[in-house]
């Protein structure tokens, strides 16, 4: 089965959203290097569930309207796409910034998520306030960054001269657009943190051991902030686990989602 793609507009922004599968559905929101169809983990989710992946405002070819300038505006547009695509209630997966667009989402209307899997997100201060919590990606040398994103950089980082045009312009949107999102205050949300008190969702913290932008202790601080919520890590990976280990990353979403 091909992933299909629409484009649902909402608010003055057209979204592209890609989707494949059949069975309960489940909310893939992607992290900052976007969606891509030739995804490897995309089969493994689809075992069983509808698997619907919007591309965020400003990422891929979804719109960026002027007045959205923050993940919890995105979080209120998802909300709405679920009602436009008749979702009553989804399991949820959220990456880094699509974490965080899904921990705000579940703050706002808790009873439309069932099990939500939060891979290395951010969006919370849990530090010292003189202190990053996040290393500040824009001000690393482009050497730099893939040393702490992956287990493996050498593996994962893409070879500029071999993609298209159009394959480069979208990185550089996406790169602008996290900009503008997580600029001011850099990668957080100083109210999600008061908010997260009233999730009921049964909620799994999960990060890849090699992860240098997601510590342990931050996630372990982020996890605190959800009564219930329990933490795994995904060994030999970085901050994308499910690119770097999809088939580990499947078996442990699959089985939390499962259970």
């Amino acid at each position: 089965m091909r992933v299909k793609r629409a484009v649902v507009a909402i608010a003055g922004c057209e979204i592209e959203v890609h989707e494949k599968g059949a069975g309960s559905p489940l909310l893939f929101l992607h992290a900052a290097n976007g969606f891509r169809v030739s995804d490897p983990y995309i089969a493994a989710l689809t075992q069983g569930h509808r698997l619907i992946c919007p591309s965020h405002p400003g990422f891929g070819t979804s719109g960026l309207p002027g007045w959205l300038d923050s993940v919890d505006d995105i979080a209120h547009m998802y909300l709405e796409l679920m009602d436009r695509m008749d979702l009553a209630k989804v399991d949820l997966i959220g990456c880094s910034i699509g974490g965080w667009i899904a921990a705000e989402m579940i703050t706002k209307s808790a009873e439309r998520f069932g099990k939500v899997l939060l891979v290395g997100p951010v969006g919370v201060k849990t530090g010292p306030a003189d202190q990053l919590d996040i290393p500040d990606i824009f001000v690393m040398p482009p050497t730099e960054a893939p040393k702490i994103m992956f287990h493996d950089p050498a593996k994962m980082t893409s070879d500029l001269s071999k993609l298209s045009d159009e394959e480069l312009g979208v990185m550089a949107r996406n790169r602008e657009t996290l900009a503008l999102l997580v600029w001011e205050p850099y990668m957080h949300n100083p109210k999600l943190p008061h908010r997260l008190q009233r999730v009921s969702s049964r909620t799994l913290f999960l990060r890849g051991a090699s992860d240098g932008l997601v510590s342990a202790g931050y996630l372990e601080n982020y996890a605190k902030l959800i009564k219930g919520s329990k933490m795994a890590t995904i060994a030999e990976a970085g901050h994308v686990p499910h690119m770097e280990q999809p088939e580990a990353f499947a078996r442990v979403a699959l089985d939390f989602l499962t259970q």
